[in-house]
């Protein structure tokens, strides 16, 4: 059709092709080869990259599907949990999924559809679609071992806690289309400006609205108070399954976020508007999470959960620059995420690969990690120490462009009581790497990653040494995308 740039919707429409192949090659393969459902989604994925890369910038159906640098950005993240992901399950899929190797697979990938057209849409509609589309085949992968107790019972609470937010955020959503007539994003900005300037106020609606939006929207980045799913859900679900859910799962909810304040409700971000400021309570939360989050991973003995409490602060310093609302700190936030890839994903692959060899999570295990496998051990702390944001590591670089960002926008008292909790979280980043390098133990087993993790590792390992000493081209990317909301 003329003006329809339905071109711009080959990426997704191949990926989710792709998975629906997935699960017809494991039905004709007899569910017998799981390396190669392995590779074929990689593969798949690596395909989808590219395609992303030919076909960008643009609207499809009016401003539903906005095909733009910020989505681009975002979709690139998608799909290197998706990868990373993929490739760290090859044992996982060997070993413990004897069968449905292929849906495990192609969730994963149709979960990655739905984050893909979650970061595009620009109307509420859509984006709540999205969001459903992404959560959706998650409640299935965390529950996936069904002879697991853990699992299962994370599936559940994913699951009545995921249907309950997503109700929370529907409303609150439906509240915003009644307050405007309108469900696009930047019409509702528009009708919303004009409601108040006609009337000097905008009513209780409003406050509403905010409220179960950040609510709905919290629940899916683990923000506190809505992070109580979080630990449980993590230890319970498949390694590399907690690391998608770490890093993509969040990866969507902070474009929504976005999306949804930073361009619709950018009105009402500055204490000028109180009592419909929706900084002042996101930085509330946030500090909430940092807090929280990072005095009780000290008391944890599981790596899993440790690192769960960890995805809750972090979310925590991230969302200082997403109060801070301007072009610095979306590009902060972006640059953030982007590097939040490499270190979660490589640690939770090293706990994955762990666990398939020693059948621990517990941190203790990882005594003397070093003396048999030095290269695992020191991935191991790379991935940790960016975490932690040590120079000269890109966390080091994404926590100062945070920071700064709020400190620019008049959130000093946050961006102090982030400081003060970084250095708590470096006490039990640093258990790890002193269990690992300087107990007495003396493991008898050596860790040899099969390939496909090995790749894994070495992307993580290479994103955060490199684009801590070279951060500029990401920050050029993250700045461009930043440019999509009009500061």
């Amino acid at each position: 059709m003329p003006g329809i740039k339905i071109e711009l919707l080959i990426p997704e429409m191949f990926l989710f092709a792709w998975a629906l192949f997935l699960f017809l090659y494991d039905l004709g393969a007899k569910r017998k080869n799981s390396q190669s459902l392995g590779y074929l989604a990689m593969f798949g994925v690596a395909v989808t990259a590219v395609l992303l890369s030919l076909f960008h910038g643009g609207m499809v159906f009016g401003t539903m599907f906005q095909s733009d640098q910020l989505a681009l950005f975002f979709k690139v993240i998608f799909l290197g949990a998706a990868f990373m992901a993929v490739g760290a399950s090859f044992d996982i899929a060997s070993e413990k999924i004897h069968n449905h190797r292929g849906e495990y697979y192609g969730l994963i990938l149709l979960s990655t559809v739905g984050m893909m057209f979650l970061s595009s849409a620009s109307e509420l509609l859509m984006l709540y679609i999205g969001l459903e589309l992404t959560t959706i085949p998650l409640y299935v992968l965390v529950a996936y071992f069904k002879d697991d107790r853990l699992s299962v019972e994370s599936g559940m609470k994913y699951l009545i806690v995921g249907a309950f937010s997503s109700a929370i955020l529907l409303y609150g959503l439906s509240i915003l289309y009644g307050l405007t007539g309108t469900t696009d994003i930047v019409l509702m900005k528009i009708n919303l400006s004009l409601v108040f300037l006609a009337n000097g106020k905008i009513g209780p609606g409003l406050i509403l609205a905010i409220v179960m939006v950040i609510a709905g929207i919290g629940f899916k980045l683990a923000l506190v108070p809505f992070h109580m799913w979080a630990p449980d859900v993590y230890q319970g679900a498949p390694t590399p399954i907690t690391g998608f859910l770490s890093v993509g799962s969040k990866a969507a909810g902070v474009v929504a976020f976005a999306r949804i304040f930073v361009n619709g409700l950018i009105g009402f971000a500055t204490d000028v508007m109180a009592p419909l400021d929706w900084g002042i309570i996101v930085a509330v939360l946030a500090s909430a999470a940092m807090i929280l989050g990072n005095i009780t991973a000290l008391r944890q003995k599981n790596i899993k959960r440790m690192l769960a409490y960890s995805s809750i602060a972090q979310i925590g310093y991230l969302m200082i620059g997403m109060v801070a609302a301007t072009d610095r700190g979306i590009s902060a936030v972006s640059y953030y995420m982007f590097i939040y890839l490499f270190a979660n994903m490589g640690a939770f692959t090293i706990a994955t690969i762990f666990n398939d060899k020693t059948g621990s999570d517990g941190i203790i295990s990882y005594a003397g990690l070093s003396k048999s496998s030095p290269g695992f051990a020191a991935c191991m702390t790379v991935f940790l120490l960016s975490l932690a944001g040590i120079p000269p590591l890109g966390g080091f670089v994404a926590k100062y462009l945070v920071f700064a960002s709020g400190i620019q926008a008049g959130y000093t008292w946050l961006v102090i009581l982030a400081l003060l909790t970084a250095v708590v979280s470096l006490y039990y980043y640093a258990n790890v790497i002193k269990m690992m390098y300087f107990s007495s133990e003396s493991p008898s087993y050596k860790i040899k990653p099969p390939i496909p993790a090995q790749i894994v590792l070495f992307i993580g390992v290479a994103g955060v040494v490199i684009f801590g000493l070279f951060p500029q081209p990401i920050l050029n990317l993250a700045a461009e995308a930043a440019k999509v909301f009009a500061f």
